[in-house]
């Protein structure tokens, strides 16, 4: 367990906001950025990473799409294109690692 930067997990400011507004609560990318355990903190709130688990992109639901902010998986096909533009091509077979957070009672 460690103490991380936020920006380790989610990739840029609005993310966090949204996280810190309770509208994120988990975050997929490319490789693992933490470990279950690890902590980070948004606008002084500590959050937990309590699941790093290694998926294809053909795994995602609706359900991890609205836990990341979209409306539904097409949506968040969208947003995912829109993001990284040209170098962005959705194949379900893409390796991809969820990292699961939430806020900690202090």
């Amino acid at each position: 367990m460690a103490e991380i930067d936020a920006g380790e997990v989610l990739p840029n400011d609005r993310v966090q906001q949204m996280v810190a507004d309770g509208e994120v609560t988990q975050m997929h990318r490319g490789h693992a950025y933490a470990e279950a355990g690890d902590t980070f903190e948004i606008d002084g709130t500590t959050y937990e990473v309590t699941s790093v688990d290694h998926r294809t992109l053909g795994d995602l639901t609706d359900e991890d799409a609205r836990a990341e902010g979209s409306e539904d998986l097409d949506a968040y096909k969208r947003r995912m294109e829109m993001v990284h533009g040209g170098n962005f091509e959705w194949d379900d077979d893409s390796d991809v690692v969820r990292h699961v957070f939430e806020p900690v009672d202090d």
